[in-house]
């Protein structure tokens, strides 16, 4: 049996602009695409800290070193610049590798300048 996990995400990123005539749907600064473990033309799912609002879209190579993070297209619909946001990718993982198995989180500030990494979001408590 296959699990469909999280793989990784981009916590607390920033929305820096949004292009409703840009081709493409979600630039990404390529620093943090190469951080994170997304990749160029992956499925990505996006929430909104913000608005609540919640969609599924496709990764973009943004301009490295710039801490872009671009809604473009019918995304862009969906976010105003400032808002915070998660972005996420998800895999399919063996079962019998599930004891190994760690995600990518990367958490970023509000220049989405990377604040630190984790292989495991911590235990909620009460």
């Amino acid at each position: 049996m296959h699990l469909n996990m999280l793989k990784c995400k981009l916590h607390q990123a920033c929305v820096t602009h949004t292009e409703l005539d840009y081709e493409g749907s979600c630039a990404i600064d390529a620093d943090l695409l190469d951080a994170s473990g997304i990749r160029e033309y992956e499925q990505v799912h996006i929430y909104n800290i913000t608005n609540g609002e919640r969609f599924t879209t496709y990764a973009i190579r943004g301009e490295s070193g710039t801490g872009m993070i671009s809604m473009n297209g019918a995304a862009a619909h969906k976010v105003e610049v400032g808002d915070r946001i998660i972005i996420c990718a998800y895999g399919l993982v063996n079962e019998e590798d599930m004891a190994n198995y760690q995600p990518t989180l990367v958490y970023c500030d509000e220049n989405n300048r990377i604040t630190h990494r984790r292989s495991a979001i911590p235990l909620q408590v009460a």
